[in-house]
């Protein structure tokens, strides 16, 4: 899928991807969902967002993770 709102600038935030050029991190829109936020509490602590692009950041958080080899898990 190519990403149209997922940017990585090495000029920016050390290249961590980043939604739309904005210095907001793929990794802290990913954290507020697992921390339990809707999309419009998201949108209200970052209104420079846009739905498409939580969505976005979403698909893009579960490709990178495809694509690596998780770490074990303590058994």
């Amino acid at each position: 899928m190519p990403y149209t709102r997922v940017t990585v600038d090495p000029g920016k935030m050390g290249g961590v991807p980043c939604v739309r050029g904005l210095r907001i991190p793929v990794a802290t829109v990913v954290g507020m969902v697992a921390e339990g936020m809707t999309v419009e509490q998201i949108l209200e602590a970052y209104p420079d967002l846009k739905r498409e692009d939580i969505s976005e950041a979403l698909q893009f958080a579960a490709e990178a993770v495809r694509e690596r080899e998780l770490p074990r898990m303590g058994t």
